[in-house]
């Protein structure tokens, strides 16, 4: 039957519980893990599914001596008839006379080892063969091929994974909560330590995604003052922002979202914007005042001015977001709270800005209302220094509208360095974190057994925590991974405590552990965000071929495997193909076995009997259920001889061994046959070397798996995991970013009842692209999600100046009657303040992002990034591009006009 989970198998586990004890066995540790602690944390809100690794079950084993058999005259039939019939609990009625009830209870219910030595299994020349003798029977657990471990002790381990739609930090204050109440729940001589915990990097990167925050609006409200050099001014922004804020949380917990990382960077970014209405508003108000007029009267005036372009500002920044809002996919599914978020600001700033500002614009005392008196004498520097620069501009200005061919030559070239530029930008899908947490794996060759693997393990664990970056280890073997294999969940210390990334650190570990015979270690770091791929991914991403042919896929897999290794693009190249496993075959002379009457049906019982840890008999607890584990003694079947020791009863009762009508042969058999699709699959797992983006180390796989010659009609290949979401992403950024174009233009042809205007407005954008990809390229970063999310927020913010200048100068032809060269020039000259004004404010309320330190930096810088260099570059060369493409576009306009 299908089963449910209520969690994201891509997800990592958000805590990992060790259960270590010195006196209490393995067993007893899983049981109460399974049976209790499991069951309670369960119920926890938030926990989606837990996991018990380390341990199995408590079991009554039974270690089979063959040659004790042998000399007993007892078949493996004969045991196991034995130990099932002997442990049975099922109904036995009741009886009952005119005054009493019974119950009846035939004591059928063997639980304890001791229990079990002196069960009669057959009877020989009338004399009893008792289990204890023919076999070891001892309190232990059903599998024996699984263990634990943490920080170099054996454990039971305990793997909480949230509901996808959880809290991560509330849920695991909840678990933790809980944690005094399980303990009070087991024996003293039990311990029940956190051995990983996901939440410390998130609770550093929000405690610096909020300190991020704090210092923007602080800059936003100090630029505000040092342009209007009156600190009464600053008031309104500094009022205005924290309004919109707060206002924006409301919105968003109405709407079930919570405050994460990717919330708190729209949060960031947005400090920087939100406040551009206001200043817009609050600029041309101070004009008016400086002008004489009284201060409610300035605030009608103003804002009457400059209503319809805080409109359209607002406006045309929402529509950048309506293809992700939209859209589905992992773009959209990653990005829609962030879209969401922006727009919630932005549209409570637009509210803002038309209603509270003009109102304390109105009625707060002004101190320079008036001619500018009292002002002191770092006002008189600023307001000279502003003087001096806007007179550069003016005479600058004059000399771009007298070369207009050249500043339209100037956009062109701008135009195709974008398209240059995109195309030698690295490329990866989305920032590698540094959470403090490192996923391994840990392999040897595939015919070692069990046995020998562990202390192998055991060397790599003590070595990988005698590094300084390491605060513990945590893993399990063995079980659903393979007997050959290992997952390590690596702890390293708190970032103040190391002076190494999580990266330098992997390098470190797999520079020391290269070239050691035999084994393969793989490290990567823990992602916050993860897309694709499964829990126990061997690397960051997959190469996948799968064919309906196994044996043609298991030719070219290797071939693919080698090609990948010798490229210099990456590291940890693995394959997930278990097809090297030892094998013994037992080839059956069917003609012998039919003769001494021997069935092939009773040949595989007796070796599963023999050898596979068969579960016989269920032994029922208060709480759970347990088995009786039958098998040869692990000590007498460490080689292929004991299976010369192994006999079957033929159908006329008689014992014969098995070599009498097998002979074994030794071989290789597949440990395992993944599949994907219903076809047969394996994964070629791979990260990337240092330096290398995700999109370059893709480019260098195909070329080499083209230059093998991989037959593409047999076998299909493709990325998988994040690999695969690049090759969809990088197909859809253009259109994703064509498509919030044409959706601004759409609003702001509507808004400007114009098809001229628009293209004027959207004319800022390529400086901006240039900015934004000169920034990553120049300081090493990649293109990533996030920087295309920064791209679209740049869309949104770079227009906004071109806003200003052509309402002005419509507003200033349609009054005055000017030319359309005389409007916008005046409108350059006049709009240059609040221009200035809301550019700088972007600029440094993302320059924390581009500066900032400590937890999550990797997500917010290529966002500061993108914006702050796409910001600088577009403020140097729209202002004066943008009245030129006014001009030109003005007398296109025209010229429509009279041919119609």
């Amino acid at each position: 039957l299908p089963t449910y989970r209520k969690v994201n198998p891509a997800s990592a586990p958000i805590l990992v519980l060790a259960l270590t004890s010195d006196t209490v066995g393995q067993g007893a540790l899983y049981d109460l893990a399974s049976t209790v602690l499991a069951q309670k944390l369960s119920q926890v809100p938030g926990v989606g599914e837990v996991n018990v690794g380390g341990s199995s079950l408590p079991a009554v084993r039974v270690h089979l001596n063959p040659q004790a058999l042998v000399s007993a005259g007892v078949a493996l039939d004969d045991v196991r008839e034995a130990l099932s019939g002997a442990n049975t609990l099922r109904p036995n009625g009741m009886v009952e006379d005119d005054r009493h009830h019974w119950v009846l209870s035939s004591g059928g219910q063997l639980s304890r080892a001791v229990q079990y030595r002196p069960l009669i299994v057959a009877w020989r020349n009338g004399a009893p063969v008792r289990l204890g003798d023919v076999a070891t029977v001892g309190d232990s657990v059903e599998d024996i091929y699984q263990t634990g471990f943490f920080n170099g002790r054996t454990a039971v381990l305990l793997i909480v994974r949230r509901q996808s739609d959880a809290n991560i930090i509330a849920t695991v204050d909840r678990i933790r909560a809980e944690l005094p109440a399980l303990e009070a729940l087991m024996p003293a001589d039990v311990s029940l330590t956190v051995a990983q915990d996901r939440t410390p990097s998130i609770r550093a990167s929000l405690g610096e995604a909020e300190l991020t925050l704090a210092i923007a609006v602080l800059l936003v409200v100090l630029v505000v003052m040092m342009f209007l050099r009156d600190a009464r001014a600053a008031l309104i922004p500094s009022v205005a922002v924290p309004v919109s804020l707060i206002a924006t949380f409301g919105l968003l917990l109405s709407f079930g979202y919570t405050l994460n990382t990717i919330s708190l960077m729209a949060l960031i970014v947005a400090s920087g914007f939100v406040v551009d209405d206001a200043i817009v508003v609050l600029e041309n108000i101070v004009c008016h005042m400086e002008r004489g007029l009284s201060p409610v009267r300035a605030a009608l005036r103003g804002l009457r001015e400059v209503g319809f372009t805080v409109v359209a500002m607002s406006l045309s920044l929402v529509a950048v977001f309506i293809p992700i809002l939209l859209m589905g996919g992992i773009v959209g599914r990653l990005f829609r709270e962030f879209a969401v978020t922006l727009s919630v600001a932005v549209g409570i700033s637009l509210v803002v800005s038309l209603t509270l500002t003009p109102m304390m614009c109105a009625h707060l005392p002004w101190r320079g209302a008036r001619g500018e008196k009292g002002v002191g004498r770092l006002g008189r520097l600023l307001a000279g220094a502003g003087a001096a620069f806007g007179n550069g501009y003016q005479r600058s200005l004059d000399w771009a509208l007298a070369h207009g061919r050249f500043m339209l030559l100037l956009l062109a070239a701008t135009i195709g360095l974008n398209f240059y530029l995109y195309t030698v930008v690295p490329k990866g899908f989305f920032p590698q974190q540094d959470t403090g947490q490192l996923l391994g794996f840990f392999r040897v060759d595939q015919g070692t057994s069990f046995t020998a693997m562990v202390p192998r393990l055991s060397g790599f664990i003590d070595s990988i925590r005698e590094d300084r970056a390491v605060q513990s280890v945590t893993g399990f073997a063995g079980g659903r991974g393979g007997g050959n294999s290992s997952f390590l969940l690596i702890q390293l210390k708190p970032f103040a405590q190391r002076d190494v990334t999580a990266d330098e650190v992997v390098a470190r570990l797999r520079h020391k552990f290269q070239g050691v015979p035999g084994t393969r270690l793989t490290l990567v770091p823990q992602q916050d965000i993860r897309v694709g791929g499964h829990a126990t991914s061997t690397a960051a991403y997959d190469y996948t071929l799968m064919a309906s042919d196994l044996t043609l896929l298991r030719q070219w897999v290797p071939r693919v495997r080698r090609a990948l290794a010798g490229l210099p693009e990456l590291a940890d190249v693995d394959t997930s193909a278990q097809d090297g496993g030892s094998r013994v075959s037992l080839v059956v002379d069917r003609d012998a076995a039919s003769r001494l009457g021997v069935d092939m049906a009773l040949v595989s019982s007796t070796l599963n009997d023999s050898f596979s840890q068969r579960q016989v008999s269920v032994i029922y607890g208060a709480l759970n259920q347990y088995h009786v584990v039958m098998g040869i003694d692990p000590s007498q079947s460490r080689d292929t001889r004991a299976l010369e020791r192994v006999q079957v009863v033929t159908a006329a009762g008689h014992r014969v061994p098995l070599s009498a009508f097998t002979r074994f042969e030794a071989g290789n058999a597949p440990l395992s046959v993944r599949h994907q699709g219903l076809f047969a699959a394996d994964a070629i797992s791979f990260s990337l070397a240092p330096g290398v983006s995700l999109a370059r180390a893709t480019q260098a796989i195909d070329e080499a798996v083209a230059r093998i010659g991989l037959p593409a009609r047999e076998i299909q290949a493709g990325y998988s995991g994040e690999a695969g979401q690049l090759q969809r992403v990088l197909a859809q950024q253009p259109w994703l970013i064509l498509a919030a174009l044409v959706a601004m233009y759409i609003v702001l042809g509507v808004l400007y009842e114009s098809y001229v205007h628009p293209v004027t407005i959207l004319s800022t954008l390529p400086s901006a692209g240039i900015g934004a990809l000169l920034a990553l390229i120049l300081l090493g970063q990649e293109f990533t999600l996030i920087a295309l999310i920064g791209v679209f927020l740049l869309i949104g913010i770079v227009k906004k100046n071109a806003i200003m200048m052509v309402d002005f100068a419509r507003l200033a032809r349609r009054r005055h009657g000017l030319s359309a060269r005389e409007a916008i020039r005046e409108a350059c000259l006049a709009r240059f303040r609040p221009i200035m004004m809301t550019t700088v404010s972007a600029v440094f309320g993302a320059l924390p992002l581009v500066f900032a330190a400590g937890a999550g930096v990797e997500l917010r810088r290529p966002l500061g990034l993108t914006i702050v260099g796409g910001l600088i570059v577009s403020q140097m060369l729209t202002l004066y591009t943008t009245p030129v493409v006014y001009l030109y576009l003005d007398r296109l306009g025209e010229w429509i006009d009279r041919r119609r």
